[in-house]
């Protein structure tokens, strides 16, 4: 829900790239990164940003299960306009994910592990992921980048805003 949150303010990112046209989305169609015995699969998950927390945890659950056992149907596999790949739940820290074309960018997500960090001038134990961008930069220029990550970063710290 983060994820679509700020795509809402970072437009540039909720888009396709085909041949020389730039396609912006309204809505924010989120696709999951599943990895199921036949490869990858990438079931979306439809305007993330208009659901609760709790509906968008149990919509990818669902989409996971069902692209694991070869039930999505065909408008659950097409139509998303960003992707979020997270590794962090196999342990992995860190990765570069491979945007999806024609989608103009894609979110790796690390494991969220608990780290010393200074809060107010004081040592304290948190949890800290790891989130990586890749961006076509024939549509989104690495200062947009950084600012989508900010705007994130920003928005994941504060669990009220989700």
């Amino acid at each position: 829900r983060g994820v679509a949150l700020t795509l809402g303010k970072h437009p540039q990112l909720n888009a396709h790239f085909a041949g020389d046209e730039v396609v912006k989305f309204t809505r924010a169609d989120i696709c999951v990164a599943v990895s199921t015995d036949g490869g990858l699969s990438t079931p979306v998950l439809r305007d993330v940003a208009s659901k609760s927390a709790a509906e968008v945890a149990s919509g990818v659950a669902d989409l996971a299960q069902r692209a694991r056992s070869g039930k999505l149907v065909r408008e659950e596999i097409t139509g998303g306009t960003f992707t979020v790949s997270n590794l962090g739940m196999y342990g992995i820290d860190q990765f570069d994910a491979i945007i999806n074309p024609p989608q103009v960018a894609i979110l790796a997500v690390g494991a969220a592990r608990e780290r010393v960090i200074a809060r107010s001038g004081a040592a304290v134990v948190a949890k800290v992921a790891t989130l990586t961008l890749s961006c076509d930069h024939r549509v989104v220029d690495g200062a947009v980048g950084v600012s989508f990550l900010a705007d994130l970063r920003v928005c994941l710290e504060s669990p009220a805003t989700l």
